[in-house]
């Protein structure tokens, strides 16, 4: 759905030059045209509009001086810098564009009417007018010749395989009269035909075919040729077949034209001969004749260059140049060029296609008239965002204009919603860019006519107007023609380009711009075409107050704000301030002040603000996509800005939508460099080359169009979002509900959106669903999870509104707010939507929802509209299990519930009928006890069951052992009652089993077991506690002694020696025995404490003197082997750790050096390396992961061995290194208390030397800690290689990076440094 624009327009016209044109050939190389006179070669410059060369063929006689020669054919050949002609007389010359030397590199006697290069000029073929062709080389050497008219078909003739007669085959609808049909009769060629042959390459060169005059019949016939002049087919007879030729380049089809009984036809021939496809010229029969057919470079334009034929009416015929393309099986008449020799214009003598740029047209007139065209695709789209805006789209087909409006249907072309049809063929047609008409249209046509349609409004048929596929229902917005004008040229034109107006731009109601070349070769000139109404027919005033040095290849307008943007051919964008006094032109500066140039020149252009600043957007035919003068991309399609979003289609097949609202430029540009994270709604995929067509207005529609030329429509998530969440803000529940249920977007995001406002509107979110139905596919789509951070994140993050405080469930506080505004708006009414939200909180509210039930059951007849208790019942099975609701029902005591929902299950009234009957013989909480038990609500059922007296005592008991319920059961008696000392006691027990023996203890205790509490606080280790209970025990003073002795020796056994020591003094009255294990435990305070108290100062010198010197002595021998072992694993960690580096680069030296791969393989050999070095153990432990914890331990230190070369040695010796740190810095507060001790009993020396070696050591380890645990160690389990955000590169970078260092991710713990406990203070001043 797209039409030709056309960017820019080139003319000249020479002063003077030899002959008259009869044909040319683009000098691509140097820019200029080659063109042949009756007299020789004219090279013309169109820049300068200047003759740069004349070579004359008359000097050396190849023409004749009389003017009456004729070249038949011309090639540039850029690589020889030579030209190749052709003289109708049969001579080939080749002429140095350098030197003028000319070479005659051949003659045929009998003339020559045709020369044809290949597209890779290897090869050139020559037809003589002996009706024969000649194969030749570049060197002109001939390789075969053969004779035009072939009796033959030819290699690729038709193989009949013989299975019947053609009377007897099955012929369709045709009927058997198709099996009786008789040959087409084949008439001779038109009188006008100039019966000369037309040659015509298909793209590659390995293919030409030749239209010639058949000599038998005397009408045209096409042959299709090998490369190497081989006869492949011969196509069908055809009646009326005329001279021109063209092989499409992509090598599909072979365009020629037809003369039919009242028409005259473009057809088409597939490669074998047959007739494949056709459309119709817009032209009476007889009314006109086919120059030539011409493909552009990329196959996508077909030129006619059609004459009219010359009669008694007709003494000066018009020539026209039509353009037509195809898109889904329909052709359109694109543009029209009239040369009316009335007007000014010049007759052509020749045209052709740029072989580089392909959407170049070359134009050489009588009288040295050169006219160059540069179109490109654009789309025509109105650009309205409100609700008049219907969405339209324009494309031209010849003299009518295919109006297609999106907001009503979307209708594939070429079908389309109106067809406007003109009086004459249309070029050019613009959308009005004021907000408030933007579905009004206006079309310039052929004739330098302005047409305006109105959209809307009008209540008269308008004659010119059709409703097409889809417009019946639309006749509110019919478009309807409000005026023609006409454009007066007699100031600015005259008259020699058909096409002077390009890139008309609707600017206001009355007000066009337009732009046309300017008097002075590459300036354009902006007019302002203002609409009169002044007579009836209607007349355009033309003014021209800016000439812009350059050519203006894009003019774009934005619609809201009405800046005027131009692009030259440089890519340079100005500003146009139309609306001033005086309109000027200035340089487009960004927000630098530096001027924006595009760093190509872009086909496609737009305007759209970006944070308060006007920003210019372009795209290239090279899919290079610019914001401002920055590339932001360079895979874009098409793209196309919609409210506050820039959506485009990427060659990766995807459409991406980023939002403009609240976006700075910067976060733009980054935002197309990366790839969207994932759940994003801004990327989705999209069918291979799709375009974007246009965007509905205030809907979530997004029209494409896929090469083939059908459309498809999708809802782009973002726009989706960003229309729901507009209608969400404005409480327009109704239209969100119904858009999100069509697309599937999780109905959570009505209340996520904005938790507060749906809250506070609940009863309006209700009456406007007002559908049970509905609010109950919302209920059960309920969810804890906030969908704007999950699903569903705004592309403003900014923008997103916080839910409440966590003190409520989501789920629940919705079903509490709709069930309470459904209760108050109409409670019968949404009785299943009330059921629905006490089943949806959490945990169910079954018990409610049941007793609801009931009471339905219980009221009165159902009046109309109201749900009876088997409807909601019924209902209620589809949300909840029926096992469960059974189980819930059970649980209500309510036997009557109970069959009822026992009737809609799948059970078996054998089973619960019986089983029910027995529970009503029950007493009334002996059967809600039996009941409780079999619905597993223990506690309950301990309840009831208390309440059934001493009788079933016992059973109590053994429900409350059987299910642990012993604090339920405590609180159900009084605590002096026997039933409560029964279950402490059993509790007690309980407690025992599991290992807690002090709680039990305390139980115990409580119901006055003290025996057993005795036994159990003996166990604990809670001396105090055992001594309070052998005193409620009366134990006598013996026996008190034995008990705290013999607890004594146990909590020495634990090296517990400060309770043993107060046992053994305050109890026993053994103070001796307590001094000893004081002074074992190293406990110097207390020791000598009891010493004093006890005046055994003999005691001083036979045990606490040598006890110090003791403990002093192996202290000091403690500390040299940690001192010796720590620096012996320092040097080996350190040896380790180069070794393993050392061969880390050998590696990657390898790598680099011999592997040609090394890019594929290094990231591979870092892995296989680092897993080679706990392999093994990784294997070999395997195999005990099921033994005891000892085993593992054991394997655990296995595979951290200090054995030298071991593959974790490093990581072994960092253990042990650390290990020995922290040992000696738990030593500081025993060796304080020693210190201390030393001194007071006068041994100086022996303290000096132990504080200076404990200080060496400290010093030591912590001086080393910086080298052993470096920095760089610590950081790299900060960076996890693998893990859920991890990718193949980002895994391949860690490994790269951390080769060998795969034990710091298995054993992170080692790699951290040990931490020094500063606030001990240990030393003695009095020593240092």
């Amino acid at each position: 759905m797209r039409n030709l624009k056309l960017l820019r327009t080139q003319e000249c016209q020479p002063v003077q030059a030899l002959g008259t044109p009869q044909s040319f050939t683009l000098r691509v190389d140097r820019r200029t045209l080659l063109i042949s006179t009756e007299y020789g070669i004219v090279e013309l410059d169109p820049l300068t509009q200047e003759v740069i060369k004349e070579v004359p063929l008359t000097t050396e006689g190849f023409l004749p001086e009389d003017g009456s020669g004729c070249i038949v054919g011309i090639e540039d050949l850029p690589d020889l810098e030579s030209v190749c002609v052709a003289i109708a007389t049969g001579d080939v010359i080749l002429c140095n564009l350098n030197t003028n030397q000319l070479e005659c590199v051949g003659s045929v006697d009998s003339g020559l009417t045709v020369m044809s290069w290949s597209p890779d000029q290897e090869l050139v073929i020559l037809a003589t007018g002996q009706q024969t062709l000649i194969l030749m080389t570049r060197d002109f050497e001939p390789i075969a010749e053969r004779e035009i008219h072939q009796d033959d078909f030819g290699e690729g003739k038709f193989i009949t395989v013989g299975w019947g007669k053609k009377e007897t085959q099955f012929h369709g609808s045709e009927g058997k009269q198709a099996a009786r049909t008789k040959p087409v009769e084949v008439f001779p060629a038109l009188s006008w035909d100039d019966h000369r042959p037309r040659i015509t390459w298909r793209g590659d060169g390995q293919y030409f075919a030749v239209s010639a005059i058949c000599p038998a019949t005397g009408s045209r016939k096409i042959r299709v040729w090998s490369r190497e002049l081989v006869l492949q087919t011969t196509s069908e007879p055809v009646p009326g077949l005329e001279q021109a030729l063209a092989w499409k380049p992509s090598g599909s089809l072979i365009a020629s034209t037809q003369d039919k009984a009242n028409k005259q036809d473009v057809v088409f021939f597939e490669k074998n001969g047959l007739l494949h496809g056709e459309f119709t010229l817009p032209f009476q029969k007889g009314q006109t004749k086919v120059n030539e057919l011409l493909w552009n470079s990329d196959s996508t334009i077909l030129a006619v260059w059609l004459e009219e034929l010359k009669n008694e009416n007709n003494s000066q015929p018009k020539m026209y140049v039509l353009l037509w393309t195809t898109g889904n099986y329909h052709w359109y008449l694109k543009q029209t060029l009239h040369f009316d020799n009335s007007e000014g214009n010049q007759p052509i003598v020749s045209l052709t296609w740029d072989q580089e740029t392909p959407y170049r047209l070359h134009i050489l007139c009588q009288e040295w008239l050169y006219l160059c065209y540069d179109w490109q695709w654009a789309t025509d789209r109105s650009t309205g965002e409100g609700a008049n805006d219907v969405a339209s789209v324009a494309v031209i087909d010849g003299d009518k204009v295919l109006l297609t409006a999106f907001q009503h249907a979307v209708v594939p072309p070429p079908l389309c919603t109106y067809q406007l049809q003109l009086p004459c063929a249309v070029n050019q047609v613009a959308f009005s860019a004021e907000p408030t008409r933007s579905g009004d249209l206006a079309v310039l046509d052929a004739s330098h006519r302005i047409s305006i349609y109105r959209s809307g409004g009008h209540t008269n048929v308008d004659s010119t107007v059709k409703i097409g596929a889809a417009g019946g229902n639309t006749s509110s917005a019919v478009p309807w023609l409000e005026k023609s004008y006409r454009i007066d040229f007699v100031d600015y034109k005259d008259g020699r380009n058909p096409l002077w107006l390009r890139l008309i731009t609707w600017l206001q109601d009355d007000l066009l711009l337009a732009a046309s070349k300017g008097q002075i070769p590459a300036n354009t000139v902006i007019h302002h075409l203002k609409l009169s109404s002044a007579t009836e027919k209607g007349c355009v005033d033309i003014s021209s107050p800016v000439t812009v040095a350059g050519d203006v290849i894009s003019l774009c307008v934005n619609a809201k704000t009405k800046v005027v943007a131009l692009q030259l051919s440089d890519g340079q964008i100005m500003k146009y301030l139309w609306g001033a006094e005086t309109p000027t032109v200035i340089p487009w500066l960004n927000t630098s002040g530096s001027a924006v140039q595009f760093p190509s020149p872009c086909m496609q252009v737009a305007l759209a603000m970006i944070s308060g600043e006007e920003t210019i957007f372009g795209l290239t035919d090279r899919c290079r996509f610019f914001i401002n003068d920055t590339e932001v991309a360079s895979n874009i399609t098409s793209f196309a800005i919609h409210d506050e979003f820039l959506l485009m289609t990427t060659h990766l097949h995807t459409c991406q939508c980023l939002s403009l609202k609240n976006m700075s430029l910067k976060a733009l540009q980054s935002g197309l460099a990366t790839t969207s994270v994932p759940n994003s709604e801004t990327l989705r995929k999209i069918e291979r080359g799709s375009r974007i067509v246009t965007i509905v207005p205030l809907d979530t529609k997004l029209v494409l169009q896929v090469p083939r030329g059908n459309l498809e429509t999708i809802h782009h998530r973002a726009l989706v979002l960003a229309q729901i969440r507009k209608w969400l803000d404005r409480l327009q529940y109704k239209e969100a509900f119904e858009c999100m249920r069509k697309l599937r977007i999780n109905l959570n995001l009505i209340y996520d959106h904005n938790p507060k406002v749906f809250l506070e509107n609940v009863e309006t979110f209700i009456k406007q669903i007002d559908s049970v139905n509905y609010i109950n596919l919302f209920l059960t789509e309920l969810k804890e999870e906030d969908f704007t951070k999950t699903m569903y994140p705004p592309l403003d993050p900014a923008s997103a509104c916080e839910l409440p405080g966590s003190d409520h469930k989501k789920v629940d506080l919705i079903c509490d707010s709709m069930r309470a505004a459904m209760e108050n708006i109409n409670a019968p009414k949404y009785c299943l939507s009330i059921l629905t939200c006490h089943v949806k909180k959490s945990p169910p509210e079954l018990e409610i929802v049941l007793q609801r039930i009931r009471e339905l059951r219980e009221q009165a007849p159902a009046t109309v509209g109201s749900i009876s208790a088997e409807e909601a019942l019924k209902y209620l099975l589809y949300l909840v299990d029926v096992s469960e609701l059974y189980d819930h029902s059970l649980g209500t005591y309510d036997f009557d519930l109970v069959i009822m929902v026992a009737e809609k299950s799948q059970k078996d009234p054998k089973e619960y009928l019986p089983f029910l009957n027995k529970l009503k013989k029950m007493e009334s909480n002996y059967q809600r006890y039996s009941i409780d038990k079999y619905l597993k609500r223990y506690p309950k059922a301990l309840h009831h069951l208390s309440k059934c007296g001493p009788d079933h005592f016992s059973e109590f008991l053994n429900l409350v052992v059987d299910q642990n319920l012993y604090k339920e059961a405590l609180k159900l008696y009084l605590p002096d009652s026997q039933e409560y000392k029964t279950v402490s006691y059993a509790y007690g027990e309980y407690l025992m089993q599991k290992h807690l023996a002090e709680e039990a203890g305390l139980i115990f205790f409580r119901c006055g077991a003290f025996e057993k509490a005795l036994d159990a606080f003996q166990i604990s280790g809670n001396w105090q506690q055992a001594l309070c209970t052998a005193a409620e025990l009366c134990y006598p003073e013996d026996k008190l002694a034995s008990l705290a002795r013999s607890i004594a020796g146990r909590f020495t056994e634990k090296q517990k020696y400060a309770d043993a020591a107060i046992l053994l003094e305050q109890y026993v009255q053994d103070y001796e025995e307590a001094i000893l294990l004081l002074l074992e435990g190293s406990a110097w305070d207390e020791a000598l404490r009891l010493i004093y108290k006890y005046n055994r100062n003999d005691v001083l010198e036979t045990n606490f003197k040598p006890s110090l010197l003791e403990v002093q002595k192996n202290h000091l021998m403690f500390l040299e082997t940690q001192k010796a072992a720590f620096s012996r694993h320092r040097k080996r960690l350190s040896v380790v750790r180069e070794l393993k580096q050392q061969a880390q680069n050998e590696l990657l030296d390898f790598e680099g050096t011999n592997c040609p791969e090394s890019d594929l393989f290094s990231d591979a050999s870092s892995l296989v390396t680092a897993s080679d070095m706990s392999s093994k153990y990784t294997h070999s432990n395997s195999r005990i992961s099921a033994r005891s914890s000892k085993n593992r331990r054991k394997a655990e230190r296995k595979k951290h061995s200090l054995k030298e070369g071991s593959p974790l040695e490093d990581v072994a010796l960092l253990e042990v290194l650390g290990e020995i740190v922290r040992r000696i810095d738990s030593l500081k507060g025993e060796v304080h208390s020693l210190l201390k001790y030393l001194v007071l009993f006068g041994y100086d020396g022996q303290a000096q030397e132990l504080q200076q070696a404990f200080e060496d050591i400290l010093q030591l380890t912590q001086n080393s800690v910086l080298e052993i645990w470096s920095p760089n160690l610590q950081q790299i389990p900060a960076s996890p290689i693998l893990g859920p955000n991890s990718t193949a590169n980002s895994i391949s970078a860690a490994y790269s990076q951390q080769k060998m260092m795969t034990p710091v991710a298995q054993d992170p713990e080692f790699f951290i440094p040990p931490k020094f406990n500063k606030n001990i203070q240990w030393k003695l001043n009095l020593l240092q």
